[in-house]
């Protein structure tokens, strides 16, 4: 039946190939498991503890929790489709449960590191220099998203008063505090930025073109080599760096899920693992008896 469930997602459910693909390489393995385990050559014949059976093997052999997951997710489909067909009387994946996925602590680059990144002669003395020290100030200066700071227009400066306007996810509005330094740096550009074009747009290529987030990403992933060795060098880096440093400074948790314009706090708690560890590391450091 695992054809027949395979050309249902593709033609009726119009699934993506990707998606058929996967469901058809876990049911295959499953497929696998029965015969090899239980002597049973149809899916559609397994009993529930059969397949809890399987995720526990899964489980046994150190598997990701979230594929295990997507495994359960295909199974629970599957049996679904074969439960709307009349192929089975009973859903044998309702004693299944989903398995609590490892949160994956976010990449931050250490205060020492982004220092140096901002020292004298990191970037190049011309406009692309100074470009480029603008969209690694602003990144790590206020904590926006990739999407964000493409679509910043001169508008949205308001030199002033120190704030920048950001449309976030849904086209949220927020209002986003920047230092003095960051925004001298800003009035600098601004002076120096080509008039003629793009005029609406804040950032420019170098042929005065608005910028796109691959030109920004290869940006950052320049910038971030010279001063980390972490594998992950991205514009969502300098965000987690921004909310940890100003966790590790003291800054109160719901004044950073506003300025992150994260929806509810939970978001926002993941930094507190991260300061959490750096407290165990002074501790071990520190204490007599650690």
């Amino acid at each position: 039946m695992i054809t027949p469930f395979l050309e249902f997602l593709q033609f009726e459910k119009r699934s993506s190939a990707h998606t058929i693909k996967s469901y058809q390489t876990d049911l295959e393995q499953f497929q696998k498991y029965l015969l090899f385990q239980y002597d049973c050559a149809e899916p559609e014949t397994a009993k529930a503890p059969m397949l809890r059976s399987w995720i526990v093997s899964l489980m046994e052999e150190g598997l990701n929790p979230s594929s295990i997951n997507r495994k359960i997710a295909a199974l629970r489909t599957f049996y679904g489709y074969l439960r709307k067909k009349k192929h089975i009387d009973s859903d044998p994946t309702k004693i299944l449960s989903a398995l609590k996925a490892r949160k994956k602590l976010p990449a931050f680059v250490e205060e020492k590191s982004m220092e140096m990144l901002f020292e004298e002669g990191t970037f190049a003395d011309d406009f692309e220099g100074l470009r480029d020290r603008v969209i690694m100030e602003l990144l790590y200066g206020s904590g926006i998203r990739l999407s964000e700071l493409v679509e910043l227009e001169l508008k949205d400066l308001n030199l002033p008063a120190r704030t920048i306007r950001v449309f976030g996810k849904r086209s949220k509005e927020r209002i986003v505090p920047v230092s003095t330094s960051l925004v001298q740096l800003l009035q600098k550009y601004i002076a120096q930025r080509a008039p003629e074009e793009n005029t609406d747009v804040l950032l420019l290529t170098d042929s005065n073109k608005a910028i796109y987030p691959v030109f920004v990403q290869r940006k950052v992933k320049q910038y971030l080599s010279a001063v980390t060795t972490l594998s992950q060098k991205s514009p969502h880096v300098l965000r987690h760096t921004y909310a940890t440093h100003l966790l590790n400074r003291g800054a109160d948790l719901n004044a950073i899920k506003e300025l992150l314009g994260h929806a509810n706090l939970a978001a926002t708690q993941i930094y507190t693992h991260n300061s959490i560890e750096k407290l165990k590391k002074s501790h071990q450091q520190a204490h007599p008896k650690a």
